[in-house]
């Protein structure tokens, strides 16, 4: 892996050295590609338009980054911003690259989460335009445009993320394929109600199981952590949501919030288009206020239980709250 790697810091330089006049513009698309945009930004959008479509989004992006959480710990991926300093193979030949607030990532780094879970969740909402377009139109050409934006943003996102240093062109590659695949195979198999409550609660338990074992093998799984600590380039880009553990909670507390709501109101609101598109736009404000919430960083079982806190918020917003107070201040037509 040496030479993949080394040909990696490389092309990620060249690739810097190259478009370092569009840095703003690579990390607004690694914003767009972090997983939390699935849950905070496609998720609504697509809810208020399909239903069906907006709930298969929550869940694969949830169960994709799950998953992307277990490949991590198996294949202990480095990433180029620690591997340049601990390699020691560039210390008379220091690449020109540089780091960037979003660099700091403090999982191991294979495959991306960013290239996954937006592979898998974009994949639920390209598709269903895909179809909907060819069944409106007939249009082959047509049907595919939304198939070929796909692929442009997973290399828009891929790219970025090397051009951040936060991974090696493989690892895009790989979570890219792995996304793609686990978009196709998700989509269609989604649960419903209670039983999202037991697969969250099974995930939960799940991963503190693997990750109690892996401990008992002698893997030390906080080994990424202080690396990434230690070859940041500022402690202050060191965030606590990017650590591993983080992703679970995450992903279980959105699963825990979608499978209250679908208990409590399984067929949702019935709401017009223009109500729709009050509470897309309420749904919006409300997420992103939420998302900015300060969280305390110690001790670590209360940043770690208001996380949960957070993102249980998400479906419950997005799928009861503002969509049932729409409901109930707006006037009833007739029958």
């Amino acid at each position: 892996m040496e030479a993949v790697h080394t040909q990696g810091i490389w092309f990620a330089q060249s690739l810097q050295q190259r478009t370092m006049d569009h840095q703003k513009l690579w990390l607004i698309i690694t914003q767009l590609g972090d997983p939390k945009a699935a849950f905070l930004l496609v998720f609504p959008l697509t809810y208020f338009i399909s239903k069906r479509t907006g709930i298969a989004v929550l869940w694969v992006a949830a169960i994709s980054e799950w998953l992307n959480l277990v490949f991590k710990w198996m294949l202990f991926g480095e990433r180029p911003f620690w591997w340049i300093g601990e390699s020691h193979l560039f210390d008379n030949n220091l690449p020109k690259v540089q780091q960037f607030p979003s660099t700091c990532e403090t999982g191991p780094g294979s495959p991306s989460g960013h290239a996954m879970v937006t592979a898998a969740a974009w994949w639920v909402m390209v598709s269903s335009l895909g179809s909907f377009l060819y069944v409106r139109t007939r249009s082959v050409a047509l049907s595919a445009v939304p198939y070929l934006l796909y692929v442009g943003m997973l290399v828009a996102v891929g790219l970025s993320r090397i051009f951040i240093l936060a991974h090696f062109p493989h690892q895009v590659i790989a979570g890219s394929v792995s996304g793609f695949i686990l978009g196709i195979i998700l989509s269609g198999r989604v649960p419903q109600g209670r039983s999202l409550l037991f697969i969250s609660i099974a995930l939960l338990l799940g991963t503190v199981g693997l990750y109690t074992g892996l401990q008992w093998l002698g893997l030390k799984l906080s080994w990424s952590i202080l690396l990434a600590k230690k070859w940041c380039s500022r402690p202050d880009w060191i965030r606590m949501e990017t650590a591993p553990f983080s992703a679970l909670i995450r992903d279980c507390g959105t699963l825990l919030g979608l499978g209250l709501a679908q208990c409590w109101r399984p067929c949702g609101w019935p709401l017009p288009r223009a109500s729709r598109a009050l509470s897309l736009a309420v749904s919006s404000m409300g997420l992103y206020h939420i998302n900015r919430l300060p969280l305390p960083p110690q001790p670590l079982g209360l940043f770690y239980g208001c996380f949960l806190l957070k993102h249980f918020l998400v479906p419950q917003l997005v799928m009861m709250l503002v969509p049932g107070l729409i409901y109930l201040f707006t006037p009833k037509s007739k029958q």
